[in-house]
């Protein structure tokens, strides 16, 4: 993953410098121990914004407050007693002059400075549609928006169905469906979406009246007050990583989130997009090669160029990037992270499916997972309990606790119904990855097919909303 490790480690020397020398430091009342001061007094931001702490160094318990804060940049406190840390984080600067903010600390009659400097928006490289609008999209970080967003449900097999809406064995969805599906206790939903079947193949023109029915199903999620991932989804497998197709991919992917993030401009931040699904070369689910990573990194970049390239709230829109066929290892060793205009608005998307035997294997004879399982034969000898913690804490590490939040966009274990006693092990499955999912601070998204049966995902029944499997929810919901 590409991470500036050593701009921050420059950073924490920088301020570990800064301690040891602040008795020298005009901010400060006396020499020796810091009496009153802030460390460090001065940040610089890229147009982008981001985050920074103020530390105040105040002797005894003598309260402070913080004044002067702009309305560009949000402090974690305004006031405190004693030494206290203030987190400031900074907006993405929207206009190409450069902007200084000066905050202030005051103690009893003492006051000490905290100056912000901030490049303007030309050091972005983006060239908005309309200026960008930032009402009404929070100021939440991804990380912490992944915390609110609780656990998910894909509604799979309909809209990215290739032939239609019901192509794929699902009825059309309604908003009696996805009230169920709210009042079930899923908090998210994740909207597959194909948009090529219904676009001009000559210049990738999406339809209008697909665009309003995606919208349609779209609004039945919002209406129950759900967070919304929509992306663009398998679509006949249009997205090979190659160089041979690069261009190609770039252009056709670029051409449609600009059409479908300007229809979708004017929604809140409970909408998020997805670039892409499962990206991969056709039939190679192995170690991807540096060419195919690198060409899927680039699809990632054309995607966030171009939404926020829209302008309006798509300037600050949250959007999910995907890792190499959003397999967790090939994330964690090959992705990167796209530059972005703003800061902290990024998250990315894996899957898990781990062990395929168990989780999708049709022909396979493990049926049983994990530490309750009773007879080895039907048991895989690997991905147990400690594999799947061991799989989410790497992208904690690489991701999460470095403020980029993590989408679990699918999971799940085909049902066996012809394997007497397998819906346990399924159960016990489910649950135990949803709940080290939460626990590791990653949203897990659970994946239904709609199909019932044998060797199917689904939990509901899609045209009337009754739950179908009320052991496999339970296991699912926190």
């Amino acid at each position: 993953m590409k991470l500036n490790y050593l701009k921050a480690f420059l950073l924490l020397f920088a301020f570990v410098i800064a301690l040891g020398c602040a008795d020298d430091d005009t901010n400060t009342t006396t020499r020796g121990p810091i009496a009153f001061g802030l460390t460090p007094e001065m940040m610089q931001f890229t147009g982008a914004g981001g985050n920074t702490i103020m530390n105040v160094h105040l002797n005894g318990d003598r309260t402070w407050t913080v004044s002067g804060v702009p309305s560009w940049v949000t402090a974690s406190a305004m006031s405190g007693t004693g030494n206290g840390q203030v987190g400031l984080m900074v907006e993405a600067n929207e206009v190409e002059e450069a902007r200084t903010a000066t905050i202030t600390v005051t103690s009893n009659t003492e006051t000490k400075t905290f100056t912000i400097e901030q490049a303007g928006m030309a050091q972005t490289g983006i060239v908005y549609a309309i200026p960008p609008d930032s009402s009404n999209m929070g100021s939440l970080t991804s990380v912490q928006l992944t915390a609110e967003m609780g656990t998910g449900w894909n509604l799979g097999n309909s809209l990215e169905a290739v032939g239609g809406e019901t192509a794929w064995g699902n009825p059309i969805v309604t908003r009696a469906f996805i009230d169920a599906v709210k009042a079930a206790g899923f908090t998210t939903i994740r909207i597959p979406v194909s948009w090529s079947q219904f676009s001009n193949e000559a210049d990738f023109t999406i339809s209008a009246t697909w665009m309003s029915r995606v919208q349609e199903v779209v609004d039945y999620a919002l209406a129950n007050n759900m967070y919304v991932i929509m992306n663009e989804h398998w679509d006949g497998g249009w997205m090979q990583p190659t160089n041979d197709k690069q261009a190609y991919v770039n252009n056709r992917l670029g051409i449609m989130w600009t059409q479908i993030a300007t229809h979708f401009r004017d929604y809140d931040y409970h909408l998020i997009f997805a670039g892409t699904n499962e990206v991969m070369v056709e039939n190679n689910y192995g170690t991807p090669t540096s060419e195919y990573y690198t060409v899927q990194n680039g699809f990632n970049q054309t995607f966030v160029n171009a939404v926020r390239s829209t302008g309006g709230r798509n300037a600050h829109r949250f959007l999910t990037v995907q890792g190499f066929n959003t397999n967790i290892d090939h994330t964690v060793n090959f992705a990167e992270i796209p530059e972005d205009v703003i800061a902290n608005r990024l998250l990315m998307e894996v899957h898990y499916y781990d062990p395929y035997n168990f989780a999708l294997n049709e022909e396979s004879t493990i049926s049983q997972w994990g530490s309750i399982a009773t007879n080895p034969a039907l048991t895989e000898t690997w991905a147990n309990e400690s594999f799947v913690d061991a799989q989410f804490q790497k992208m904690k590490t690489n991701f999460v606790d470095n403020g980029v939040g993590v989408i679990l966009g699918e999971f799940g274990a085909i049902s066996r119904t012809d394997v007497a006693g397998h819906e346990t092990f399924r159960e016990y499955y489910v649950n135990y990855i949803s709940t080290s999912a939460r626990a590791h601070g990653l949203v897990p998204v659970y994946w239904d097919n709609g199909a019932n049966g044998n060797h199917s995902f689904s939990i509901f029944n899609r045209n009337t909303g009754a739950v179908l499997y009320p052991g496999i929810l339970d296991a699912i919901l926190p």
